[in-house]
């Protein structure tokens, strides 16, 4: 959207940014009200009457984002014209090395029983189990075809796998029936430039399933979200702010790292997140610290867990506050309503705080105050880095 003007009008000085995305947060309505009109959220609420508010749309109208194009938005990138696959993000969040022409995947353990999935996520088994599957695989194979392949648990049963090989190209159907009591679905090529890709991805499966044979609840694997790596420009150099990207779940690592984000490892609870926002404020100009729970609650239709979630999120904000950011902005990457069970196409609650952030008429921090009082009105996503810059005096005029 600013692309052939940006680089006139950024600025550098010492002012820091802090985003906070609290994954999902934004609802519909339920009986009359959303879950966020019936959290208890005296901080956001406190934040909102001295704030600027609206509501953003991370992609467009009607458009439901998933996690990727939601946090690219946020990060000041066109979601459309930089379409990531899962695979990367999956790899990168792992910590793996993805270089240029690389082809990366991500796979769960799965139970197969008669020729048939009986459980895509092997019985949810832990990180620990995953890490001894990995290590057999290791053992038996390190390569497919010629093709030499790396292998890393992300989290609890879902792993990443990257094929190193620049022939290997991304335009593949997912190997991934997504249900249960049928047999697995093998990856198939869209074109016939990623016809090889998805014989090799078809051959791996094959090797884990025969390695594993045997084993319960994991005996072979399902993989999706093949992706080649894409040319992006670091944040830093786009937006002339050094970047840090905390988050606990690997595929929000894996968008911080896409962008050129320092991402800190170890990390497993909100608290821990802002112990490390607290350690490293200073050395950082720009830090995004990402809550996963609002969206886990949305997407098992638990209304009053989702409730709960944003309540936790709220309990955390006078520790964050205390850093005393120049600019602090509250959104999430997408609405996932609990009503619906998924990512939806609402637009999401966005708020702004800063010195010279206009403050509105919004009392409390939900949709329909935003809608009602926000001065921010309906933005798009990829607008918020905009602001951002603004708010900090990063942006100099434009133009006589």
């Amino acid at each position: 959207m600013y692309d052939e003007i940006l680089t006139q009008l950024i600025i550098k000085n010492d002012t820091k940014a802090l985003l906070l995305v609290a994954d999902g947060i934004g609802g519909t309505t339920v009986g009359g009200r959303t879950e966020l009109e019936a959290a208890r959220t005296p901080n956001l609420d406190t934040l909102a009457k001295k704030s600027s508010l609206g509501l953003q749309y991370p992609v467009g109208y009607g458009i439901t984002p998933g996690s990727g194009p939601g946090h690219l938005a946020l990060f000041g990138y066109d979601p459309i014209k930089n379409q990531i696959g899962r695979g990367i993000l999956e790899a990168l969040g792992s910590g793996m090395v993805v270089k240029k022409g690389d082809l990366a995947v991500r796979g769960n353990f799965a139970t197969l029983i008669d020729g048939k999935i009986a459980d895509r996520r092997a019985n949810r088994i832990s990180s620990e189990e995953s890490e001894k599957l990995v290590r057999q695989i290791r053992e038996n194979a390190t390569d497919i075809d010629g093709v030499r392949f790396d292998i890393k648990v992300a989290r609890d049963y879902r792993f990443a796998v990257v094929f190193h090989d620049p022939e290997l190209k991304d335009n593949i159907e997912d190997a991934d029936p997504q249900h249960t009591g049928v047999p697995p679905r093998p990856a198939k090529a869209r074109d016939k430039e990623s016809e090889r890709a998805a014989e090799i991805i078809n051959r791996f499966i094959d090797k884990v399933t025969e390695i594993l044979e045997g084993q319960m609840p994991a005996n072979t694997c399902l993989v999706r979200g093949a992706a080649n790596t894409p040319d992006i420009v670091p944040f830093e150099d786009r937006f002339g702010m050094k970047p840090q990207g905390i988050a606990v779940y690997p595929m929000y690592k894996g968008l911080a790292r896409l962008v050129g984000m320092d991402t800190p490892p170890g990390l497993e609870t909100y608290e821990q997140e802002i112990e490390r926002l607290k350690e490293t404020w200073a050395d950082y100009d720009f830090h995004f610290l990402h809550f996963k729970y609002t969206d886990s609650a949305g997407e098992d239709g638990d209304f009053d867990r989702k409730v709960a979630m944003i309540e936790e999120f709220d309990s955390g904000l006078p520790e964050i506050l205390k850093i005393e950011p120049d600019v602090l902005v509250i959104t999430g990457d997408h609405s996932t309503p609990s009503s619906l069970k998924s990512h939806s196409w609402h637009p999401v609650p966005i708020l702004i705080n800063g010195r010279f952030a206009f403050q509105d008429d919004a009392g409390r921090f939900t949709e329909r105050e935003a809608a009602n009082h926000g001065i921010l009105g309906h933005i798009p996503g990829m607008a918020i880095m905009m602001y951002i810059l603004a708010n900090c005096e990063r942006l100099r005029k434009f133009g006589a």
